[in-house]
C-alpha cells in the first residue's frame, strides 16, 4: 500500500480511536487498537478482491456479447428491435476460492487453517471467521454466492440506420435480481459497414463491419456481516461500477435465408468498488465506510479481454431468429428474436 494512503488511513483511525478510548474504560492502548483496525481493514480489502472479482469479470464478459446482429449494410432509417436472452455458464473454478489463515492478519478461520469459500458466483455455504478488537470478539460470516450454474440475462437491443452504412446500436436490460446479487447493463455503439467499399464481396453476399461501443455494468452484492461489541459494522452491501469500451470486427456470409457470421472482440473494462448499506454503530466513533471506500481504490483495475463469437441468423420475413456463442475465458450463449420495421 502507498505510504500516503497508509498515512491518511492512520490519521482517520487515530482521530476515531482518541474518542473511542475516552468512551470505553476497558480500552487497550491506542497504538494496539489502531494496529488491529488496520489489520481488519486489510483483511476486508483482501476478501473483497477475491470475492467480487469473478462476478464483475463475468458481468463484463456477458455484457460484451451479441452486439453485432449482422455486418450487413443498413439503409437510412432501417430500424430493428430485438428481445434477447443471454445465458452465462458459471465455471466451477470461479465459484469458490481457497481462503487460508496465512492470507489474513486480523481474522482466523473457525476450526480450520483453510476453507473453500464462495465467491459472488459461488454456492450458499458460509465460512465463519473470528478476531479480537480492543479485547472484544469480532465475528464475520462470509457472504454467499448466487448458487447458480447458469445466469440468465434478458435485454432489449435496437439498431437504427443513419445512412452511409452506419448504424446506431443501443441496449438496455432491466435490473436483474438474483440470490445475494443484482445487476443491470446498458450501452450504446456505432456500427459501420466495410464491405460496401468492396462491391465484389457484396455481390457474393459477403459482409464486413466494425463496431465500437460503450457499456456500463452496475453490480451490487450482499456483503460482510461483521459483528462487534458495539454492533454490526454496516458492510452489508458492495457496489461495483464497471465501464467497458469495445471494438468488434465481424464478417458474415449469406446462403438463402441463412446468414452465418464470426467476430473478434476486444474489450477493455474499468472496475471500481464502494461499500454501501446502512451504516453501523461504529460510525458514531470511526468513519469506517469512508475509510474502506478510500482503501478500495487499491483494488480498482483495468482489464482487457479478447474473445471470439460465432452466430447463425435465419430470415423469417420481417422477423429474424438468431443464436450466438461467445468463447474465450468463459462460454456465453445468446438467443435473439428480432423484428425489422
Amino acid at each position: 500500500m502507498p505510504r500516503s494512503m497508509r498515512k491518511r488511513r492512520l490519521v482517520g483511525i487515530g482521530c476515531g480511536i482518541a474518542l473511542f478510548s475516552t468512551l470505553r474504560l476497558s480500552a487497550q492502548s491506542t497504538d494496539q487498537t489502531i494496529a488491529e483496525l488496520n489489520s481488519m481493514i486489510d483483511d476486508a480489502i483482501f476478501f473483497t478482491n477475491r470475492y467480487i472479482t469473478p462476478a464483475t469479470d463475468a458481468i463484463a464478459y456477458q455484457a460484451a456479447a451479441g452486439w453485432m446482429t449482422t455486418p450487413k449494410k443498413a439503409n437510412r432509417w432501417d430500424f430493428t428491435l430485438g428481445a434477447n436472452f443471454n445465458t452465462f455458464f458459471v465455471p466451477q473454478s470461479q465459484r469458490y476460492f481457497l481462503l487460508q489463515n496465512s492470507d489474513l492478519s486480523f481474522f482466523t478461520i473457525d476450526g480450520a487453517s483453510e476453507a473453500q469459500t464462495p465467491s459472488a458466483l459461488g454456492g450458499d455455504s458460509v465460512v465463519n471467521l473470528t478476531g479480537s478488537l480492543n479485547g472484544e470478539p469480532v465475528t464475520l460470516e462470509s457472504p454467499e454466492g448466487v448458487n447458480r450454474e447458469t445466469i440468465l440475462y434478458p435485454y432489449l437491443q435496437g439498431s437504427l440506420g443513419l445512412g452511409y452504412g452506419t448504424e446506431l446500436v443501443a441496449r438496455f436490460a432491466p435490473r436483474i435480481v438474483l440470490k445475494h446479487v443484482d445487476f443491470q447493463i446498458y450501452g450504446v455503439g456505432i456500427k459501420h459497414n466495410l464491405s460496401q467499399y468492396f462491391p465484389k464481396l457484396e455481390a457474393k453476399k459477403w459482409h464486413l463491419a466494425a463496431l465500437a461501443l460503450y457499456s456500463k455494468e452496475d453490480v451490487t452484492v450482499e456483503f460482510l456481516d461483521v459483528i462487534t461489541s458495539f454492533g454490526n459494522l454496516g458492510l452489508n452491501g458492495l457496489h461495483s461500477d464497471v465501464n467497458s469500451w469495445q471494438l468488434q470486427l465481424g464478417g458474415s456470409k449469406e446462403w438463402g435465408k441463412w446468414e452465418l457470421s464470426a467476430s473478434v472482440i476486444g474489450n477493455t473494462s474499468h472496475f471500481k468498488y464502494d461499500v454501501q448499506g446502512e451504516r453501523g454503530q461504529i460510525e458514531d466513533i470511526l468513519p469506517l465506510h469512508d475509510i474502506l471506500n478510500k482503501e478500495l481504490e487499491s483494488i480498482y483495475k483495468t482489464q482487457f479481454n479478447l474473445f471470439g463469437e460465432v452466430a447463425g441468423r435465419y430470415d423469417l420475413g420481417p422477423v429474424f431468429l438468431q443464436g450466438f456463442v461467445g468463447f474465450g475465458k468463459y462460454v456465453n450463449t445468446n438467443l435473439s428474436l428480432q423484428y425489422q420495421f
